[in-house]
């Protein structure tokens, strides 16, 4: 049984393979204050620096604002999620 321990590094993913995945679609990135910002992913950088397309504000959970695109400073990032729904649903 000497393939129980190997490791598949086909399978392996790490985080820089994530970010590559999810450019060009929809993420939530949720800032160090709590602020949300929702809208297309269109690219980062190894700072996190991120620039967004479609964005939208999300302060306690209420839109505030709308962008065009957006760009955010990667030390104010707390984590970027793929997001569950598509832009504009419910509007």
């Amino acid at each position: 049984m000497s393939g129980t321990g190997e490791k598949g590094s086909a399978t392996t993913k790490t985080p820089a393979d994530f970010l590559k995945s999810i450019r060009g679609r929809p993420v939530v990135v949720k800032l160090n204050s709590g602020v949300d910002y929702r809208g297309i992913l269109a690219c980062l950088d190894g700072y996190m620096n991120i620039a967004m397309e479609q964005t939208e504000e999300y302060v306690n959970g209420q839109l505030k604002n709308k962008y065009g695109d957006a760009f955010i400073r990667g030390n104010n990032v707390l984590y970027i999620s793929t997001s569950k729904r598509t832009l504009g649903e419910g509007a």
